[in-house]
Parts: structure tokens; C-alpha cells; sequence
């Protein structure tokens, strides 16, 4: 393999010579073979839309030529379209605040833009990583600007997808609304309940939720991109702190504001412990709901089994036409993933110190693949699973009409202690509650079905 020298303060190092990285990268991968896991694609887009609408400006400023310019903006469109992901190598555990990832990306759009202008890489001529891909910029506020960009970009996706489930639980509400059942607290039976107010309440649950995100999201549009390294905005010009919101905006699409005070920005990132806060609590309802369908379709022959799932795969190796809930056991696997995740982001964001948090790699990550990873679980769980739910209408009378709690509709009407001989009299004779009072001619079975629907 052909190699080329590069330099730094350091020292010399050979790099492989077709790679677009360059002595920093090289470095860090030396430095942190940690995990093999890769920056998030989103993350990486949103680094190079900065550069490219740093670019933008200092052209309009004729603070870099036309000729130049034109190349890094090829470069960065080409490494936002996928074309150079691969040479975004360095590992998510990284050098703190991200510089080994700016760096990484601040040669890769170097030695493309000078490639493109016929000189070698590894020149930086007349392309500089640092003095023209960076410049006006720092680790410090490009990598907190560029988690927010995508941060936005993937919690909208998640919001759509999460309203989408939403909706199916509330269809469904209303196609189970007729369809009586023996409700359950403390796992024991309890008062009747319709299969359509289980999963109407499923809905406006989940519903709630993303409303909820939405709202811990609207912090993330303000960025503090201009404050470079410690939010005094050293070495950016006033032209470049005044504008490059304007053109992020542009280049994006995303109407971001401008954060007042730019040294709070770079310092605090309770924004995201909030954001993540949100993305629990969707979580833990996530949990609840799919353990409750779990138990709802248990069985089928010994246990519930008031509602039949979709069967998406062969559940078990061993016994044969088994079939088991995994699509709910794969949504609930993600969802303890994301608790973790939140976890990781609340140290984290309380471990920055004085003028920046240093965590920022493994706050915008964990973010980052939480938000993918739970957008993915609820599309298939919708698609694959809520969607194609039935309901087992003669399991859930057999079971409304054995319960014994439905003898708490007839209190108002004999009082509570004529009730309570009706319920000791069908736990000792196992005869049910409608029998016992159509035989004691306290009610008809017809009448007291009546009540139950008045009732509900």
C-alpha cells in the first residue's frame, strides 16, 4: 500500500495515500480503537452543512476566492450525499468535544476541494483544513450547532412515526368500542371496560407523549454557532457571527435562531437531558402498553388470549408451531436500550466544566441512535404488530361474564352488603354473578346487561 507523509506539531505520520483524511484522523484512529462504532450519518451531514454554509458566506465576503470556494462546496455536497461517508472513520469514543470528528471531516472536505482544483492530497494547498474548511469555526461551537441540526432532523421522524401509532391504537379503539370485557387492577378482576377503551387510552397515552417532545424540541432550534472556542467569538469575524445563522438556515432548511448568549450555549447542554427526559417517558409507556398486549394475548390456551397478534415469525426452535409475541418483545429490547441511553445523557451533560462540556461525542450519539433505533422499533411495531390486532370476542364475554366484580354495578341499586353475599354465594358455588341474580330475581340477565351498558 502506497503511502504519503503528513506533518504536524507532533511530529511526521504515514497515511495510507487514497484515503481523504489526513494527520489528525490518522492520530485518532491510533489513539481511540475504542469501539468500531461510526459517528451517526446525521451528525456528520450536519458538521458539513456548517462548513459548506461557512463556505457560502466567506465567498459572498470574498474572504475566500470563488474558485475555492467552488470546491468546497463540490466536497461538502458530495460528502452530504453519501459519496465520502466512508472516510468519516474516527471512532464514536473520541478525543472529548469532538475535535477528532471536526477534524475528520475538516480534511476529508480539504483534500477532496483541493482534488478537485488537480492537487495531490496531503498539500493543503491552496485548501487548508484548519485556515479555510474551519475557518471562523471551532470544535466548541460546531459540534453543539451540528447536534441540535440533527438532533431536529431525527426527532421529527420519530414524531411522525409515534402520531402515526397513535392513530392505529385510536382506530382500533373505536373498531373495539362495542366489545365488553372484565377489566383488571392489581391484575385481579375489576370492573367491565371495553377492549376499545384499553386501546383508545394506548393511543392517547403514546399521543401525549410526542406532544410532549415536541415541545422539549423547540430549545434545540437555538444554536450558539459563532461563539468558536469559548463563546467569546474569538477569530470570527462580526460579519460571520451576524450571518452564518441566516445561511445555516438556508443550507438546512431548518429555521434555527441565534442563542443571545453564546457562552451559555457552549457550556450547557440541559437541552438534550430535557429532550431525552421526553424520549423516556415515550419509552416507559412503550414498555407498559406492549407488556399489557402481551398478557392480553398470553396463551392462547392457558392464558388470556383476549386478542390474537399478527404471526410474523416461528417462535421456537424446539416445539413446533409455536408462535411467540416478537415484535412487542423487540419493542420493549429498544426501549430499555433508549433508558440507557437517557441515562448516558444526564452524566453526561452534567459533567461539562467552566467555559464547555467535553462530553458532547457521546451526548449527540447517544441521541443520535436512540432516536433511529426507537423510530425503526415503532414503525414495525405499528406496521407489523397494533395494526393487525383482532380481538377474541367470545374469550372476552366468557370472561366479563365470570368476573365477580361485576357484581360492583349492582351496589347503587341493593347496597354493599347484599352485594357482598351475591359475590361470598358465586366464589362458593362457582355459579356466575348473572346467574345468581336472575335465580335471586334481584335483576334479569337482560336487565342487568342493560344496566352494564348504561354504565359504560
Amino acid at each position: 500500500m502506497k503511502k504519503r507523509l503528513e506533518k504536524d506539531f507532533l511530529g511526521t505520520v504515514e497515511i495510507p495515500e487514497e484515503v481523504y483524511y489526513g494527520v489528525n484522523t490518522t492520530r485518532a484512529l491510533h489513539n481511540f480503537p475504542i469501539s468500531g462504532l461510526k459517528n451517526h450519518e446525521e451528525l456528520i451531514r450536519a458538521i458539513t452543512e456548517i462548513k459548506l454554509s461557512a463556505c457560502l458566506l466567506f465567498r459572498d465576503l470574498k474572504k475566500i476566492d470563488k474558485r475555492c470556494a467552488d470546491a468546497i462546496i463540490k466536497a461538502c455536497e458530495e460528502l452530504i450525499n453519501g459519496k465520502l461517508i466512508d472516510q468519516i472513520v474516527v471512532d464514536v469514543f473520541q478525543a472529548g468535544a469532538g475535535t477528532s470528528l471536526n477534524m475528520n471531516i475538516n480534511e476529508v472536505i480539504a483534500n477532496r476541494a483541493n482534488e478537485i482544483l488537480g492537487f495531490p492530497k496531503g498539500t493543503y494547498k491552496p485548501i487548508h483544513p484548519n485556515d479555510t474548511v474551519n475557518m471562523a469555526q471551532s470544535t466548541n461551537d460546531v459540534i453543539p450547532t451540528a447536534m441540535r441540526i440533527s438532533t431536529i432532523r431525527m426527532a421529527l421522524r420519530l414524531i411522525e412515526k409515534t402520531d402515526k401509532l397513535a392513530k392505529t391504537f385510536l382506530k382500533k379503539g373505536k373498531e373495539f368500542k362495542n366489545l365488553i370485557k372484565s377489566g383488571r387492577t392489581h391484575l385481579m378482576d375489576a370492573t367491565p371496560i371495553t377492549l376499545g377503551d384499553e386501546f383508545t387510552a394506548y393511543g392517547n397515552a403514546i399521543k401525549k407523549d410526542s406532544k410532549f417532545i415536541k415541545m422539549l424540541l423547540e430549545p434545540l432550534y437555538i444554536i450558539g454557532l459563532g461563539g468558536t472556542a469559548t463563546g467569546s467569538g474569538v477569530n470570527a469575524p462580526k460579519e460571520y457571527q451576524e450571518n452564518i445563522t441566516t445561511y445555516l438556515k438556508k443550507t438546512t432548511g431548518i429555521p434555527l435562531k441565534r442563542n443571545p448568549d453564546l457562552f451559555e450555549a457552549m457550556q450547557n447542554q440541559s437541552d438534550f437531558a430535557r429532550f431525552m427526559g421526553g424520549i423516556k417517558s415515550l419509552t416507559l409507556n412503550l414498555i407498559r402498553i406492549t407488556n399489557d398486549l402481551r398478557l392480553l394475548s398470553s396463551g392462547p390456551n392457558t392464558g388470556l388470549n383476549e386478542i390474537r397478534l399478527p404471526e410474523v415469525q416461528a417462535g421456537s426452535s424446539i416445539m413446533p408451531g409455536k408462535v411467540n409475541p416478537s415484535i412487542l418483545e423487540m419493542t420493549t429490547m429498544v426501549c430499555f436500550f433508549v433508558i440507557g441511553m437517557e441515562q448516558t445523557v444526564s452524566f453526561s451533560v452534567q459533567a461539562g466544566q467552566l467555559e464547555l462540556n467535553v462530553m458532547m461525542p457521546i451526548i449527540a450519539n447517544s441521541v443520535l441512535w436512540s432516536l433511529e433505533y426507537l423510530t425503526n422499533a415503532i414503525e414495525i411495531l405499528d406496521n407489523k404488530c397494533i395494526s393487525g390486532i383482532k380481538a377474541n370476542n367470545e374469550i372476552l364475554k366468557k370472561y366479563a361474564r365470570s368476573s365477580l366484580a361485576l357484581a360492583t354495578i349492582l351496589s347503587p341499586h341493593i347496597g354493599y352488603e347484599k352485594t357482598a353475599e351475591i359475590v361470598k354465594l358465586a366464589k362458593k358455588t362457582g355459579k356466575p354473578i348473572l346467574d345468581i341474580i336472575d335465580e335471586q330475581k334481584i335483576l334479569t340477565k337482560k336487565d342487568f346487561e342493560n344496566l352494564l351498558k348504561i354504565n359504560k
